[in-house]
C-alpha cells in the first residue's frame, strides 16, 4: 500500500472562545480582528505534524529528471483581480513536482515574490507556507516515487467570517483592498509504487489572506490559514 505523507499545521489559541477573537496579522502591524462564534484564530502556523514517509524501498524503474538538474519555477501571473490571485496562489500552492530537481524552498520563493511588498508580513507568510508543504526530508523520500501534487479547486469564497472581522476592525486596521477568500479543493498526488502508477486525493479547505490595491496595483499576498481550518 502507498502512504502518502498529509502535512496538517496546528494553530495555537490564545484566549478563551468566550472572547471570541479573531486575530489576523495583516499590513505595517499586528492587526486584531473579533470573530463571533470561533474564538482566536492564530494565522502563525503552529508545530506541523507528518506521517513516517513510505518504509519500502523505491522502484528502480521510477522516472526520474531530477539528474537533469532544476527546471525554473513561472512566476505567479500579476491580476487586480482578488478571486482570480486567490485561485493563483492555490494552485502555486497546492502544485509541486518532487522529480525537477527542485526543492520545497524553490516553491517557497515564487510563493514570497507576490508577498506584502512592505516585508512586513513575509517571514509570517514563509512560516504558513511550510505548513503546506513537505519538509527537506520528506521531499527526498517522496522524490523516490517521483512524487507530484495538484490542486483541483471544487470553491472559491469570501467566507461570512471575515464580514464580521471588517465590521469589528478599528479605522486603519485593514489596508484598503484587504479582503478574504476561502478556498476548498481536492489535493491530487501521483507517483511511483513498486513500478506502477498510483494515485490518492483528499479532501483540502483553507483561508488566503489578501490585498488588491484600489488603485489597479497588482494583488499581493499576506497570510494563510492553517491547512483545514479556514474560515467559513
Amino acid at each position: 500500500m502507498c502512504v502518502w505523507v498529509h502535512l496538517v499545521g496546528m494553530n495555537s489559541t490564545d484566549a478563551s472562545r468566550s472572547r471570541r477573537r479573531l486575530v489576523v496579522l495583516i499590513s505595517a502591524a499586528v492587526v486584531a480582528l473579533l470573530l463571533v462564534g470561533v474564538g482566536v484564530y492564530g494565522l502563525v502556523s503552529g508545530p506541523r505534524t507528518t506521517s513516517d514517509p513510505p518504509p519500502a524501498r523505491p522502484s528502480p524503474t521510477a522516472p526520474s529528471t531530477a539528474e537533469q538538474g532544476p527546471r525554473e519555477l513561472a512566476p505567479i501571473p500579476e491580476t487586480d483581480d482578488p478571486e482570480e490571485f486567490a485561485r493563483l496562489v492555490a494552485e502555486a500552492l497546492f502544485g509541486w513536482d518532487t522529480t525537477t530537481g527542485l526543492m520545497p524552498l524553490d516553491y517557497t520563493s515564487v510563493l514570497l515574490a507576490v508577498a506584502d511588498p512592505s516585508g512586513v508580513e513575509q517571514a509570517g507568510l514563509a512560516s504558513d507556507i511550510a505548513g503546506y508543504l513537505p519538509n527537506r526530508d520528506t521531499w527526498v523520500e517522496l522524490r523516490k516515487y517521483s512524487t507530484t501534487q495538484r490542486l483541483e479547486i471544487t470553491g472559491v469564497f469570501v467566507p461570512d467570517a471575515w464580514a464580521e472581522a471588517e465590521s469589528q476592525a478599528q479605522p486603519g486596521q485593514l489596508a484598503p483592498g484587504t479582503t478574504a477568500y476561502t478556498v476548498e479543493g481536492v489535493r491530487h498526488r501521483q507517483g511511483i509504487w513498486n513500478d506502477e502508477a498510483t494515485s490518492s486525493a483528499h479532501e483540502v479547505a483553507f483561508t488566503i489572506f489578501l490585498t488588491c490595491p484600489p488603485d489597479g496595483d497588482p494583488c499581493y499576498l499576506l497570510r494563510l490559514s492553517v491547512l483545514d481550518q479556514p474560515l467559513r
